[in-house]
Formats: C-alpha cells, sequence, structure tokens
C-alpha cells in the first residue's frame, strides 16, 4: 500500500515537470532547434533566424528566400495607364449626366466634356453619348503647348498622356483633342454646364422672360428684354445670386435703384428697381446675402426685380445658369 502511494507521488511530480518543459517549448522554441549559419540580424531588421531549408537557389543562381517567393505571387498592379476607348449609350426618358456617371463608375466631368456638352440640363431623349473607359476630360491643343506643358497645367504625368492617347512624337499639332487622364473641370464651369451657378434674388415666379417682347408700355413696340422679371412684393428681400464684389450702386432712368455685382469668370448681375440699396460700392458679398428690396423705381409698371446677367460684358439667358 505504501509502494502504491509512493509511486502514484512520483508519477504526478513527473507529470507536472514534464507540463513545464513543454510550456517552456511552447514558449521559446527557437532555442531547443538547430540553428542556420547566419542570423537573421547579421542581413536585416528583426529577430529570429532564417534556417537552412527556407533558403532554395533559382536556376539563375539567385537566392530565392521566402519574402521573394511572396512577392513573385504579388498581383499585377491596376494603376498602369491603358489606352483611351469609346463605348456609347442612347439617353433614355428619365436620364440625367449624373446618374450615367454613377451607372459606368465615371465623374460626371467625363461625360460632360468627351461629348462637349454645354448645358445638361438640355440633354436630348435619344442622342448618343461616347463613354469612355477611364476618368479624364480633352483638352484642344493650343499654338505653342507641349505634352510637358499641358501635363504640367493639369498636374498630370506626360508618360501617362501619351499611352492613353497613343502618342509616340514629342511633337503634337494645334487644335488637336488629347485625353487628360484624371482631370477634372473648372467648378464654376461645371455648376455653368449643370444650371447650378446663380441662386434666384428673390423667389417669386417669373413674369417676363430673357428676348424679344412686346413693351409693357406701348404693345405697338417689339423690343429685347435683357434679363427676367421676378415677381415680388414691395420690400421683399433682394439677394445676391453669387457671391462677388460690388462694382456699383445708384439710380438710373430705366433701372432705378440698381446695383451691379462682379463675379469670377468674366461674370456680373444686375438688379433694378429697388426700393432699397443695403450695400455699398466696393464691398463683398456672399451668394444668398441680402443686398436690397424689391421696389417699383424707375421704368416699372409694377414691384419686381429686374435681373441681368452678364458674361464678359453680354447679357446671356439667367435661367441657363440659374437653380
Amino acid at each position: 500500500m505504501f509502494l502504491f502511494r509512493e509511486n502514484e507521488r512520483t508519477g504526478k511530480y513527473v507529470f507536472r515537470l514534464a507540463a513545464v518543459f513543454f510550456l517552456i517549448f511552447l514558449l521559446n522554441p527557437g532555442q531547443y532547434i538547430k540553428q542556420g549559419s547566419a542570423a537573421a540580424e547579421e542581413h536585416g531588421i528583426g529577430g529570429g533566424y532564417v534556417s537552412e531549408e527556407a533558403v532554395a537557389e533559382s536556376e539563375d543562381g539567385i537566392v530565392m528566400t521566402p519574402a521573394s517567393f511572396e512577392a513573385a505571387e504579388e498581383p499585377e498592379s491596376f494603376t498602369k495607364p491603358v489606352m483611351l476607348l469609346y463605348g456609347s449609350h442612347t439617353v433614355e426618358a428619365d436620364e440625367n449626366i449624373i446618374g450615367l456617371a454613377v451607372e459606368y463608375g465615371l465623374n460626371q466631368d467625363s461625360i460632360i466634356s468627351v461629348n462637349n456638352i454645354r448645358n445638361t440640363r438640355l440633354l436630348q431623349i435619344g442622342s448618343v453619348l461616347k463613354i469612355p473607359n477611364q476618368d479624364g476630360i480633352l483638352h484642344t491643343v493650343k499654338n505653342g503647348e507641349t505634352i510637358d506643358s499641358i501635363a504640367e497645367s493639369y498636374k498630370a504625368d506626360s508618360g501617362t498622356i501619351q499611352t492613353v492617347n497613343e502618342i509616340f512624337s514629342e511633337k503634337i499639332v494645334a487644335g488637336t483633342d488629347i485625353f487628360i487622364p484624371g482631370a477634372r473641370l473648372d467648378f464654376s464651369k461645371l455648376q455653368e454646364i449643370n444650371g447650378d451657378l446663380f441662386i434666384r434674388p428673390v423667389p417669386g415666379a417669373i413674369t417676363s422672360y430673357y428676348g424679344y417682347r412686346r413693351s409693357p408700355f406701348n404693345r405697338s413696340i417689339r423690343q429685347f428684354h435683357n434679363g427676367i422679371d421676378l415677381r415680388g412684393s414691395l420690400g421683399t428681400p433682394v439677394r445676391a445670386a453669387m457671391a462677388g464684389r460690388v462694382s456699383a450702386v445708384g439710380f438710373d432712368r430705366v433701372l432705378g435703384n440698381y446695383i451691379m455685382i462682379n463675379h469670377h469668370s468674366g461674370y456680373r448681375t444686375a438688379y433694378g428697381h429697388l426700393s432699397v440699396i443695403r450695400t455699398r460700392t466696393g464691398a463683398y458679398v456672399a451668394q444668398g446675402e441680402r443686398i436690397g428690396d424689391v421696389g417699383n423705381t424707375g421704368q416699372s409698371t409694377g414691384p419686381h426685380l429686374h435681373f441681368i446677367v452678364y458674361r464678359n460684358g453680354v447679357t446671356i439667358n439667367p435661367l441657363a445658369l440659374m437653380r
């Protein structure tokens, strides 16, 4: 009986000792394994060793390590420039540029540019659009421009431009359209094309449109109306249609009390027949800022706002650019 208990105690002791050694082995197996001739720290940053079995030599005599095999199995890079190709899309009812851009995974700038779209609101059902296989915009080469100068202006890579357009010479002919991959339209230009450049200076309905009409003072006379008339009761706030700097305020026999504001990209707006002017010449106004009140001054048949948009000194239809 005593011998049996003694053997039992010895067995438990041996089991515990074996368990301790097993844990030590798990925590630090490297000290019990035969090492190769060189420590990894001799070859670079890191700990541990590279075993002899982990090094192989190729047919060309190049030493390959596990890292080499992993590098060889990496997938191909998908950032390489590809040649420009076009598909086509026939516009259907209720389709618009933004929706088509989402459908084809492109920026709307790309579809607008390659199709020379001037107003996205006038997209016609049944028209056929070119769809590029990558994002970018077209650039028409000007006299004296080179691939390098064009690439610099768009902050693009000249080699990529040559690859995408299949250009094999440094010389390019003026008037040629080349595709600039990754380029975007100027933000104000995109707003202009989408008709989002201006907000309505007053929320009222349009009572007279841009273009020829019969004079409200003499119905026998046909005259050109250089802006739009927006209905508003006396004292209705008039707001700046776009941010800019006030270039003039004053009184005119026809416009009555008026405000002129200069904007970017050659745009200028005028606000006529005001009852009150709430800004001054030289002031910077934000889009939507109150600049005056609707009135009936000057040559007017009743309270309203006469709103004019100029582009490089020439009047244009405000509705083409208004949200």
